[in-house]
């Protein structure tokens, strides 16, 4: 079919502009490449923006309704976070992308909790909001937490992983604490309650979640329960009979405005999809009203189900109790680093997800890292299992593919895979080396030759990359991970006696490491600036914070490299805001992950700064101990990506961990991002066990009469490695016998 010209005709003919041309001079701007969209992030997009659109046409014209906290702060004019709406295409959170998912280590099921409380049960569903009515039902008497300007949030990591927020105003007060519950194996959401105040505590079912609308077509109030069955299949479960329910459709408005009507009808229909629903419940004066909620997670007859709930199987104290501990003199990096911990084993309990919500779905590139941060925390067991999924997603050619376009995933696979080796001593099984060999024969293939008159020759296609670079291009990030997947495949070949592999791909790392070096030396001056750009043709940017993968974590440049250190202080002058990295392409925001890699950087060429991004980066944290993928720089909420984002947590880790425990060649550095402060409050610091090339370390610091004393307990699989101290503000030295307390001394 001539499609050009149909389209073309169709323009002409409805005096419209023509979508390809505008299309083909949107990818004049990208470097001409195989794969212009992913399928997947297109994909994405759509969903995205379809539920954009949606809310256009229910939001605005519906203001009097009670809102989620996006809503209710974005669409404010007296907020910092309000959006005009005029011209745009679609209404999403682009200010407040924060939530935390509680769960179970074994189980990829992810209720998640916004700021205000407000708490969706269900993957992409509907929600439970909780209010107080004051008497007379007027609004300035009654508590909605969505509209209150302050929520007390945090996060239990207990034996069971739970969320309690508390709102009040006006002697009001609610306290929701969110927890998931096993039930015979199948996962149930508990919502325990207290309220006190003058009022009705009102358990309000709404049609929409922190992304926005969701449609509840369809209520029944069960009275043997009691409670209702939403959608005619998921069941809400109060453990006390309501004092009256109150059911409303969209044409009759929000349920908030029918609470004092007359209500006798136990089921509801909406064609619109948005039903909503209030169960009230007297509040008796100067006492608090607890009530519990309970929702299966799994389609089960109600009646006959989960009347009795309790915990069953194995808990998060145990999921937690192999791990490296972290103890240091400061509540709020322990607690992050706790969080993250768990952050990681909520999303990597079936697959490794990069969030519980927007981004509950598999790529290689997010999986890699978090893996990474798992493994040095000592999961290796965890890993293992993960890893053993990853050649089943290989396709024949070996390309490891999540999304088209994406030319980093081979490199990462196969580093990951090495990592896996190096960190617990563990021969890769068969499987592994046989996904490895073809891997690394993909990238070989894959890499642009016989163009010599083409800076880029030898380099990887044009591709999307890590999205947030920028378009396609030639990106350093993508060819960095694919020199690492090469040397991963050298090891390995040499590992298993294949000899013919081993010298191929060592052969093949030096002529790609070769071709990148030349082609970054070849850069114009004024496109580099001493630095390396995120592509040859590139000026310096923000995307350049890519780049610096060739440091962190792939050291293919010594220590104070002048490029790399130049990058770095291109990014900290023209690319920080409020302290953290700023990235300006996709993101629009403060991005903790990348403001992490860039203190790795510093942490790794002695750089003290690195502790001022540290501090930075924990500020940035929610009161749960989460960042979304990007953060607002006004409103500080999330504005872009997941709310909880696993890729953020990994980076934590890795973080914590490298401050007391780096690897350099055939050297582990101890204690070199240890804050002078921790030192100077003279309590125990102590972080492990975490793996090594070498062997598992703990590292132990404890001030005793004659000054501060550092141990290591360590199980080396062989000879003792090369251990250099370089405790911040003390003497460095070496250990010679870890079996022998290290006396620091004041420099």
């Amino acid at each position: 079919m001539p499609w050009n010209f149909l389209v073309k005709f169709a323009a002409r003919r409805y005096g419209v502009i023509n979508p390809l041309d505008i299309l083909a001079k949107m990818r004049s701007f990208a470097q001409p490449s195989e794969i212009a969209e992913p399928l997947e992030l297109l994909r994405a997009g759509i969903l995205f923006h379809a539920r954009g659109l949606i809310n256009t046409r229910a939001i605005q014209h519906n203001l009097d309704w009670i809102w989620p906290f996006w809503v209710e702060k974005q669409f404010n004019p007296n907020d910092p976070s309000f959006i005009p709406r005029a011209f745009s295409f679609s209404h999403v959170n682009l200010t407040h992308r924060n939530w935390t998912a509680v769960g179970h280590p074994d189980l990829s099921v992810y209720p998640i909790v916004d700021p205000r409380g407000l708490v969706t049960p269900l993957y992409d569903g509907w929600s439970l909001d909780f209010w107080i009515i004051g008497d007379g039902n007027d609004d300035d008497q009654s508590l909605f937490p969505s509209k209150a300007e302050t929520a007390d949030q945090f996060l239990e990591m207990t034996a069971d992983l739970a969320v309690s927020t508390t709102c009040q105003r006006n002697g009001k007060k609610i306290t929701s604490r969110v927890r998931l519950l096993l039930c015979d194996t199948r996962p149930v959401l508990e919502i325990a309650l207290q309220a006190s105040g003058s009022g009705r505590l009102a358990v309000a079912l709404r049609p929409y979640n922190p992304e926005g609308i969701q449609f509840v077509e369809a209520v029944e109030y069960i009275q043997g329960l009691p409670g209702w069955r939403v959608n005619r299949e998921i069941a809400v479960m109060f453990s006390q009979t309501p004092e009256k329910v109150v059911l409303s459709s969209y044409q009759d408005g929000d349920v908030r405005h029918a609470l004092n009507q007359p209500s006798t009808r136990t089921r509801i229909e909406s064609r619109v999809g948005m039903a909503t629903a209030a169960a009230l419940f007297p509040l008796a004066p100067a006492t608090q009203t607890h009530l519990t909620i309970h929702v299966p997670l799994e389609q089960e007859d109600p009646q006959t189900a989960y009347h009795t709930v309790v915990s069953s199987g194995r808990d998060w104290d145990d999921a937690r109790r192999h791990l490296a501990q972290l103890s240091v003199p400061d509540e709020k990096i322990t607690f992050l680093y706790q969080a993250s911990l768990t952050t990681l084993l909520l999303l990597s309990s079936r697959q490794a997800v990069p969030g519980p919500y927007t981004y509950n779905r598999f790529w290689f590139r997010d999986a890699c890292l978090m893996l990474h941060a798992l493994l040095a925390a000592g999961a290796a067991d965890r890993a293992k299992r993960l890893l053993d999924a990853f050649p089943e997603k290989q396709k024949h050619n070996g390309y490891f593919q999540s999304q088209e376009g994406e030319w980093d995933s081979n490199g990462q696979v196969l580093w990951i895979m090495d990592r896996f080796h190096e960190l617990t001593g563990r021969r890769v099984p068969k499987t592994w080396q046989a996904a490895m060999f073809a891997g690394a024969d993909w990238i070989q293939k894959k890499r642009l030759k016989n163009m010599p008159a083409r800076r880029h020759n030898g380099l990887l296609p044009p591709g999307f990359s890590a999205e947030h670079f920028g378009p396609n291009d030639y990106y350093f990030w993508d060819n960095f991970w694919g020199l690492a997947g090469f040397r991963a495949a050298a090891r390995q070949a040499d590992l298993c006696g294949d000899e013919s592999r081993h010298r191929r791909y060592r052969a093949w790392a030096a002529d790609y490491e070769k071709t990148i070096f030349r082609i970054i030396e070849s850069i114009p001056e004024h496109l580099a600036k001493g630095c390396i750009p995120a592509a040859p043709g590139r000026r310096m940017d923000a995307g350049a914070v890519g780049s610096l993968v060739a440091d962190y974590p792939l050291k293919h440049f010594p220590r104070k490299d002048p490029q790399i250190m130049n990058t770095v202080t291109f990014l900290m002058e023209n690319c920080f805001f409020k302290g953290g990295f700023f990235q300006d392409m996709i993101h629009s925001g403060i991005n903790a992950y990348l403001t992490l890699s860039i203190a790795q950087t510093l942490l790794r060429n002695n750089d003290p700064r690195f502790q001022e991004l540290i501090q930075t980066t924990a500020n940035l944290a929610s009161s749960t101990g989460q960042w979304p993928e990007a953060i607002h720089p006004q409103t500080l909420g999330g504005c872009m990506g997941d709310g909880q984002h696993g890729w953020a947590a990994a980076e934590w880790v890795m973080m914590i961990r490298n401050l007391f425990v780096r690897e350099e060649e055939g050297i582990l550095v101890i204690g070199a991002g240890i804050f002078p402060e921790w030192m100077h409050a003279k309590a125990p610091i102590f972080f492990g066990p975490t793996p090594t090339p070498y062997g598992t370390v703990s590292v132990h610091i404890s001030h005793e009469n004659t000054g501060p004393m550092l141990r290591l307990d360590a199980a080396w699989r062989k000879d003792q490695p090369k251990l250099l101290v370089q405790v911040p503000g003390y003497q460095s030295g070496t250990i010679s016998d870890c079996q022998k307390p290290f006396k620091l001394e004041k420099i």
